[in-house]
């Protein structure tokens, strides 16, 4: 019985170490355009990083422009095993917002919004 008390905390620890990777979603780390961030058109490259490996084949980028239209974008080839990448062809001044759903590698989809500026 001694034994086993030595042993619990270490096996705790161990498990709830996994469990929280194992319900993690992906973190977006690192974006361009930037949040909020303003870039020069007409020609515009999307990168998204996050923190874990993101299956490219099952997420989505889309664009919605300054009047309210919705555009899916093609992604390119994944640079890194947790990135999405897409490009843009003659964007004109103005507002818009860069959605985005990727599936990570766990199997948990996550989204969000990225506004920006074209000068």
């Amino acid at each position: 019985m001694t034994s086993v008390r030595k042993f619990l905390p270490g096996c705790l620890m161990i498990l709830l170490a996994g469990a929280g990777t194992a319900l993690a979603h992906a973190v977006l780390i690192e974006a361009v355009p930037s949040p909020r961030g303003a870039v020069a058109g007409p020609e515009i490259v999307f990168r998204l990083r996050f923190n874990s490996r993101i299956d490219a084949a099952r997420s989505a980028l889309n664009l919605v422009f300054p009047d309210g239209q919705v555009r899916p974008l093609m992604m390119t080839h994944q640079s890194s095993p947790e990135s999405v990448n897409a490009s843009a062809a003659e964007m004109k001044s103005g507002r818009y917002l860069l959605r985005w759903q990727v599936l990570a590698a766990d199997g948990h989809i996550t989204r969000g919004e990225i506004p920006f500026e074209v000068r």
